[in-house]
């Protein structure tokens, strides 16, 4: 039995492997938005509202880097909201009204179902749609209804659902380390990340990127421009090779 588990996820993992370009492409690009003050939301049952868990506490906490915390939030452990909404609205409307509380444009909602078919993870979808947040879809076997409605899925392909979920929690490592290296790291440049009193710092070939995280602190240096922004008396201060403007924000 312990040998068939270990063939099945072995399997599983050598055709999830035709997924990790695009799972690539969402660090990426959830770095931008979590980078730029945005936020994702994730929404699952059961095995999947755990790993959903799992997936925000990296980001809030650190994965392996570190790094300033993102905000993230799993709309299941809000029991109170939970309880509130399934009593009031019904069930598939746990998480799409909290979508439609908390979630804001730009902003990302990662829906996690084994089968993708859970009416309450496709109604939070639906409602991600509805307020412009992005849902991404990390499910089983495609097709499926649930990534019929994201913008975007990675499916699975494996038969049993415990070997589904062992899949999606290496996914989810792999989408935190694609972040980390979007945040912490280049290819040509220097890496420095640190917290509290410290700063990081991004080598980028013609320039350098260094965050202070205790201040608010940011200065971005591209050889021609220099951007920094203060976070605590709320100023702006673009500085070019002409010219020098200041403005609130």
């Amino acid at each position: 039995m312990i040998a068939s588990h270990l063939t099945a996820l072995e399997e599983a993992l050598r055709r999830f492997q035709a997924q990790t370009p695009r799972l690539e492409s969402w660090g990426r690009r959830l770095a931008t938005v979590l980078e730029d003050g945005g936020r994702l939301l994730a929404c699952g049952n059961g095995g999947s509202a755990e790993q959903a868990q799992h997936l925000t506490a990296e980001l809030v906490g650190r994965y392996q880097t570190e790094r300033r915390p993102f905000a993230a939030i799993p709309l299941h452990t809000d029991i109170s909201a939970l309880t509130a909404i399934g009593n009031d609205y019904g069930h598939e409307e746990m998480f799409a009204r909290q979508v439609r509380a908390h979630g804001r444009p730009g902003d990302v909602l990662i829906c996690l179902s084994t089968s993708g078919s859970s009416k309450n993870i496709i109604a939070a979808a639906k409602a991600a749609a509805e307020v412009g947040v992005r849902a991404w879809a990390l499910t089983g076997p495609g097709p499926n209804p649930l990534a019929g409605v994201c913008a975007e899925a990675i499916t699975v392909e494996a038969p049993s659902t415990a070997t589904v979920q062992e899949v999606h929690l290496a996914a989810i490592h792999m989408l935190c380390a694609a972040i980390d290296a979007v945040v912490c790291g280049t290819r040509d440049g220097a890496v420095m990340c640190g917290t509290g009193d410290g700063a990081m710092a991004r080598g980028t070939g013609d320039g350098a990127v260094v965050r202070g995280t205790a201040d608010g602190a940011m200065g971005r240096g591209t050889g021609d421009v220099t951007v920094a922004r203060g976070a605590g008396d709320g100023a702006r201060r673009v500085m070019d090779l002409d010219r020098e403007a200041e403005e609130t924000v």
